[in-house]
């Protein structure tokens, strides 16, 4: 009997039947409660917030007394007297909004009214960028989590003054990276005269700042971190001026970054201050030292520790070093700080030539490079590729043998992973074996150099031959990727798990928040369990409501959380799904078009707006479901998304590095299809 393992999956309870089989129970975030401010003919932008929260929603006078429901989105139009919000407050989140098509210089002029602020344009409008705001700001999703569980996480820094000369480059640069700092003393707007007699000359203005945060999330899904660094630390923002430094986090928050880097010399109080209102993000807090006198080894290290974890969720204390000694002591005081303190993490780096040592040893957030970045953020920076070269000349990433089961030749699948351990230059081999017999795979994961394999299609679990499965695989029934991992000892340990349920949920999350599926109807059509059972599971992980299926049969721990549709008086008993999904045949892809249309034809509940379609089908298909599917208003997918979000899922299980989604699909092209 295989034993069960957690790793990376939602919260689960062990079924009451079955072979150790468990089943997602979690019961899913709270339905949000907000208020929107809107500018003048703006209105546009709450209906929009509704329809990502999957809610109704109202636009109202500041002195109206009409009764409107906490699960109701409740817009009113910003003025200058913004008193009038507490009337409408209560326990909603209030939330600015702030249309940068439209010229306003009062862009923090709400600051202590408001809870966030979101930033946007019309043209074009991303609503895929609100979803991922909205998720955050209400805690729906939780990226510094995620990045907790990684054995190695990095940071790339964008160096240009305008972050739009990095767009057209931002998928290769991101690849092997797991967060994006966006340096806003870096940052130069063209469009303000500097006056360089006073302070704040080189200081980007909060409206420019805040399209050019806007501007990096609506291009990529890495979390964001927000700095100011300080002359003294290699910035440009006035040490003079703490106040400043202070309003320009502020806003970060407000505006959703998930991470602000707060420097350690701050005031106290302010620190504190940052701390108390920071919301969901996360506080780097940092130290940086380019004297060159800085000792790893004396009493004041382990003060500054302390003293930055105080209200730091990230320590980071980095120093100028010019002797590789001082690498041996940073790894001794990053010896003493794991074994001492279980909280936070530390980020510890020596700059300089000879200190790139310690950045190839570093665990948390280290930052990295790119050739194509105008400059380097700091003295010593090395690429994700340099990183991992290093690393295995050093006996720290021993070369492997990744395996691709199945014929992932013919799709192109393999091509792709080969592109991605190349421009990561990891050191591992790729090995493609079409599928033939159990054994074969068996021999393959026993063998003294495997590193992890990809299995599509994937193996039944429980699986004799995998001494682990994760949760997710059990209760789905397929192992579709082989994760190895290595114990305190040294010894490997192989884990069955399943990566597709994970790239299912990432479209379903697209262009809504999880809360908006809680309760819900789905819609599952499949000819067969197997082509079912990772989209069961994904919905679980939604908390969604009923789910109906059409075409085949559930058995074991899934089939609780089903209800087959026998006819057609059971398709007119459900009002309005939230989500349609066909994992049907090629052949068969036709028999989606008149469910859509029926449930088209419905008029919405209120609160209820969400219409989600998801198409699984492999293949040339009859028809065009998602042609149709959009021009009846559903926010559409195809197989494309989901296997693309697949591929990132799966890459972070092998090899642990991120690759980021759009750079899955520029360089994986129709071989998702």
């Amino acid at each position: 009997m295989a034993t069960m393992v957690q790793v990376d999956t939602p919260k689960v309870t062990k079924a009451k039947e079955g072979p150790s089989v468990t089943v997602e129970e979690d019961l899913g975030p709270v339905e949000p409660s907000i208020l929107v401010l809107y500018e003048k003919d703006q209105e546009d932008i709450v209906s929009e917030i509704a329809r990502v929260l999957g809610q109704s929603f109202h636009l109202v006078k500041p002195d109206s007394k009409l009764p409107v429901s906490d699960s109701t989105v409740v817009g009113i139009q910003d003025t200058d007297d913004l008193s009038s919000i507490q009337t409408w407050r209560g326990s909603r989140t209030v939330l600015g909004t702030h249309c940068l098509d439209v010229t306003n210089t009062a862009v923090a002029s709400r600051t202590s009214y408001i809870d966030y602020e979101y930033l946007y344009t019309t043209k074009p409008f991303f609503r895929r960028d609100l979803a991922r705001f909205l998720s955050f700001v209400l805690g729906q999703i939780n990226p510094h989590n995620d990045l907790a569980k990684k054995a190695k996480t990095t940071l790339i820094s964008t160096t240009f003054p305008d972050v739009h000369a990095a767009l057209p480059n931002l998928d290769i640069l991101s690849v092997g990276a797991d967060v994006i700092e966006i340096r806003v003393d870096l940052l130069k707007d063209s469009k303000v005269e500097i006056k360089t007699e006073e302070l704040v000359s080189e200081v980007p203005s909060l409206q420019y700042v805040g399209e050019q945060v806007m501007t990096l999330r609506q291009r990529t899904e890495l979390p964001i971190i927000f700095t100011t660094r300080c002359k003294n630390e290699n910035g440009r923002f006035p040490m003079e001026n703490p106040q400043l430094f202070y309003n320009y986090l502020r806003c970060a928050i407000q505006w959703g970054c998930e991470y602000i880097d707060v420097e350690l010399w701050l005031p106290e109080p302010m620190r504190h201050a940052l701390f108390e209102r920071k919301g969901n993000s996360k506080i780097i807090s940092a130290f940086h030292d380019f004297s060159g006198n800085f000792k790893w080894t004396s009493a004041d290290a382990q003060r500054l520790f302390r003293d930055g974890a105080v209200y730091g969720d990230v320590v980071k204390m980095i120093a100028y070093v010019n002797t590789m000694q001082e690498n041996y002591e940073l790894e001794y005081f990053r010896s003493i700080i794991q074994t001492t303190y279980d909280h936070p993490p530390l980020s510890g780096l020596n700059m300089g030539p000879v200190g790139q040592l310690s950045r190839a040893l570093n665990k948390v957030f280290t930052p990295i490079t790119h050739p194509l970045l105008p400059m380097i953020a700091a003295p010593g920076q090395m690429s994700a590729a340099e990183i991992n070269s290093a690393l295995h000349s050093m006996g720290q990433m021993p070369k492997l043998d990744m395996y691709c089961f199945g014929s992932v030749r013919a799709t192109g699948q393999a091509m792709f992973f080969e592109k991605c351990i190349t421009e990561l230059s990891l050191p591992h081999q790729l090995i493609c074996v079409e599928r033939s017999a159990q054994s074969t795979i068996e021999a393959a994961i026993n063998s003294h150099d495997f590193g992890g394999a990809y299995i599509s299609p994937p193996l039944p679990a429980p699986a004799t031959s995998m001494p682990h499965i994760s949760d997710a695989a059990a209760s789905i029934g397929q192992i579709d990727t082989v994760v190895a991992h290595k114990d305190s000892n040294d010894k490997s340990i192989l884990i069955g798990d399943n990566a597709t349920w994970k790239g299912i949920r990432a479209t379903l999350c697209r262009d809504v928040v999880p809360s908006a599926y809680k309760g819900q109807a789905a819609l599952l059509l499949a000819s067969q369990e197997s082509q079912a059972a990772a989209t069961i599971f994904a919905l679980r992980s939604l908390s969604i409501g009923a789910i109906y299926i059409i075409g085949f049969k559930v058995q074991g721990a899934l089939s609780r959380y089903v209800t087959p549709f026998r006819g057609l008086e059971d398709v007119k008993k459900v009002d309005q799904p939230a989500v349609i999904i066909s994992a049907l045949r090629s052949d068969k892809s036709l028999l989606v078009g008149p469910l859509l249309k029926h449930y088209s034809g419905n008029k919405q509940e209120p609160g209820h707006s969400t219409r989600v379609f998801l198409d699984l089908t492999n293949g040339p298909r009859k028809g065009d479901p998602l042609a149709l599917a959009s021009s009846y208003g559903w926010s559409a997918y195809g197989v494309a998304d989901v296997n693309a979000w697949t591929t990132v899922e799966t890459l972070r299980l092998l090899v642990g590095q991120n690759v980021p989604y759009e750079f899955v699909r520029l360089a994986a092209g129709r071989s998702l299809y």
